[in-house]
């Protein structure tokens, strides 16, 4: 199956609109109309960066056949994927902020990912805004439900 159509069943599932999924995975509309329309295939990297925005599996569109693991209702009813802080992360996976940072921006956490949002002209510091999906943070570390306060 396309990433177009694998997308598509996901916005279905999820009974989201192209501007949501704009909205959730931090892309131009533009950027998701080509995705949809066959126009353009993100990386690999962005396709696990939207499937974690939207709440699947990060290889969900690496998959052939995949369920799409719909999100609780209220979450979908609501358009809002609950959202883990960089500092609350490092403390449950009892490290320093620092790293869950650098991890998040080198891609390496399934649960979560960082975008550099601007560049200082004067100093050339990066800097990052972070993403960490609560429930797939809480399903892969193994820490209950953190959405919910479990």
């Amino acid at each position: 199956m396309k990433f177009s159509e694998k997308l598509k069943r996901a916005m279905q599932e999820l009974q989201i609109n192209q501007a949501k999924v704009a909205s959730l995975t931090g892309k131009s509309k533009g950027s998701i109309s080509q995705y949809l329309s066959d126009q353009q295939i993100p990386p690999e990297k962005v396709q696990r960066d939207i499937a974690v925005s939207l709440g699947l599996a990060p290889d969900y569109f690496e998959q052939d056949e995949t369920a799409v693991n719909i999100l609780p209702h209220i979450e979908v009813r609501n358009g809002v994927i609950p959202r883990l802080r960089v500092t609350d992360a490092a403390k449950l996976l009892r490290m320093n902020h620092t790293t869950v940072e650098k991890g998040l921006q080198q891609g390496v956490f399934p649960w979560g990912y960082g975008i550099m949002t601007s560049v200082n002209p004067e100093t050339g510091r990066k800097n990052w805004t972070y993403f960490i999906n609560a429930n797939r943070f809480a399903a892969i570390e193994g820490v209950g439900d953190i959405a919910n306060g479990i």
